[in-house]
């Protein structure tokens, strides 16, 4: 491995670009606007209703002990639709908001460096009750699905942009998290990158522990082909782009 590079690579592990950065001179010091929550979206666009947090259909109180206990990564699914409770439920518990969002921020049920959240949540469906085969998009302050489009041949898409991991297409519903860097960078400069990754890991162990709780199996994937996954999820890959996705599904064994 080139000893350059992997002293850089290194670098991004630490903190010690805090120490660089003049914190007076971010966005958000020179008193500029905030970003918006969520990614703006056309007035006329086809939205889905989801249920609110409290109301879901067939999923029981948790116990937390056991869903540590039995959390694994599960890469076999059977042909079984999620139903759309479900799905409400795994979104609410990965990127939900509580409470009123304020001052260009909301508390979500995961934690955020700054409170920033700089993600926007996708959904490759290919198996849940109610819902058309397609892409879509999480609207956290509606607590909603925005539909994006409906790609032919979307799982096997799915799976040659995650360099033939088959289990990429083969579940209900694959979750797509795409980076927003500006949210972060508003408030943080260049010591924005680092929290974003460690974010990402926030919300993909809570999909984890979600699935758990309503018998379903999920495994993280970081090996895709990014300019692949970017360009199937419509997102220009340098102001948005996709950082890591998992596929979830019923699963061939008893969590």
């Amino acid at each position: 491995m080139d000893e350059k590079l992997k002293r850089e690579c290194r670098f991004f592990l630490k903190d010690s670009i805090r120490k660089m950065v003049d914190f007076s001179q971010t966005d958000q010091s020179k008193g500029l606007e905030p970003p918006p929550l969520e990614k703006p979206y056309s007035k006329g666009a086809s939205k889905i209703e989801l249920a609110k947090p409290g109301s879901w259909k067939g999923i029981e109180e948790a116990n937390l002990i056991s869903a540590i206990e039995n959390r694994k990564s599960r890469r076999q699914y059977i042909k079984e639709a999620l139903t759309l409770d479900e799905v409400s439920f795994l979104l609410w518990a990965t990127q939900g908001i509580r409470g009123k969002p304020h001052a260009g921020s909301a508390f979500r049920t995961v934690p955020s460096a700054g409170c920033r959240h700089a993600f926007e949540t996708y959904l490759a469906v290919f198996q849940v009750d109610g819902l058309k085969q397609g892409l879509y998009r999480y609207l956290p302050l509606t607590h909603e699905l925005l539909w994006e489009s409906s790609p032919p041949q979307l799982p096997e898409k799915v799976i040659r942009a995650t360099f033939g991991q088959a289990f990429a297409g083969r579940g209900a519903v694959t979750f797509f998290w795409a980076a927003i860097p500006y949210r972060m960078e508003w408030r943080y400069g260049p010591a924005a990158h680092k929290v974003i990754a460690l974010d990402a890991g926030h919300v993909c162990q809570t999909l984890y522990l979600a699935c758990e709780v309503i018998g379903t199996g999920t495994c993280a994937i970081a090996a895709y082909n990014q300019d692949a996954v970017d360009t199937l999820l419509g997102v220009d890959g340098e102001d948005e782009f996709v950082i890591y996705l998992a596929p979830v599904g019923k699963t061939v064994e008893t969590p």
